[in-house]
C-alpha cells in the first residue's frame, strides 16, 4: 500500500474511534483525554460562597409539633359581684385545673370586689377559659393581667371579716368588745376611717381558720357597737 494509502487509512481509524467515544468509557485513556472521576459526594462550593443558614439535612418543624408554651398566664375576670365566690369562679371554668389558691379578688378601698386575678398553669389554660366564658354566654370578661397585679392582691382566704358600720366614736377597744367570744388574731384587727364619699368607719380583723371566720359571722353579724349596727362580710 502506498504512503497516501496507509494516511487515509490512519486518519479513517482515528475518526472511527473518537466517534464511538460516547459509548465506550474505557477509550478516553487510550485517546489522551484526561480521565474524569465520578463520586456520589457534591463537589466543594467556591471559596467565596456563603453557606446556608440553615443545615440542607434540617426539616422545618411543623407548628403543630412544637411544644406548647409553659409558665404561669394571669387574667383578670371582670364582671363580678359582691355575690360571687372564688368557688363559682373554679367551678365555672372547668378543665382549666385551677384551684382557690389560683384566685384572688381585687378589692377597692371600700372593699367593694372589682375583679378577680386568675393565675393559669400555661397559655393553654387561659385560652381554655376565655372558650369557655364565651361558651356559655356569660357577663364575665377575661383581660390579660400581668404578675405585678397578682403580687400586689392580698390573699383573704375566707378567714379576713370585714366589720362595717362602726361609729365614729369608737375605739380599738370597743369593736374587741363586740368581738368577744369569738377566736381570732387580735393583732390582725384594723380599723379604717374613710372620708369619701362621707365618712365612715370599718374594720378588718383575721381569723385562725375559715371556719372561725364564719362562726363569728354568724354570731356577730347585724349586732350593736354602741349604738351602731355592724354588718359583717367574709372576704375572700
Amino acid at each position: 500500500m502506498s504512503k497516501l494509502g496507509l494516511l487515509r487509512a490512519a486518519i479513517t481509524s482515528s475518526i472511527a474511534v473518537r466517534t464511538a467515544v460516547p459509548q465506550n468509557r474505557g477509550l478516553p485513556m487510550l485517546l489522551g483525554e484526561p480521565v474524569r472521576r465520578f463520586s456520589t459526594e457534591a463537589e466543594n462550593p467556591p471559596q467565596n460562597s456563603r453557606p446556608s443558614d440553615q443545615p440542607q439535612d434540617a426539616s422545618p418543624i411543623e407548628p403543630f409539633l412544637q411544644n406548647p408554651t409553659t409558665g404561669l398566664v394571669y387574667g383578670k375576670l371582670l364582671g363580678i359581684s359582691r355575690y360571687t365566690l372564688k368557688t363559682d369562679v373554679v367551678n365555672m371554668l372547668e378543665g382549666c385545673n385551677l384551684s382557690l389558691e389560683d384566685v384572688k379578688v381585687d378589692y377597692n378601698r371600700a372593699f367593694t370586689p372589682m375583679g378577680m386575678v386568675v393565675q393559669f398553669r400555661s397559655w393553654k389554660a387561659f385560652d381554655n377559659a376565655a372558650r369557655v366564658i364565651s361558651r356559655k354566654g356569660r357577663l364575665f370578661k377575661l383581660e390579660r393581667a400581668n404578675r405585678s397585679q397578682w403580687d400586689n392582691l392580698t390573699p383573704h382566704d375566707a378567714k379576713t371579716v370585714l366589720l362595717q358600720g362602726i361609729p365614729q366614736t369608737a375605739a380599738p377597744e370597743d369593736v374587741e368588745r363586740f368581738l368577744s367570744g369569738c377566736e381570732y388574731d387580735s393583732s390582725s384587727l384594723q380599723i379604717i376611717f374613710r372620708s369619701f364619699p362621707e365618712p365612715s368607719k370599718f374594720a378588718t380583723v383575721r381569723f385562725p381558720s375559715q371556719t372561725e371566720a364564719m362562726n363569728a359571722f354568724l354570731a356577730k353579724n347585724k349586732g350593736y357597737c354602741q349604738n351602731g349596727q355592724i354588718l359583717m362580710r367574709v372576704l375572700q
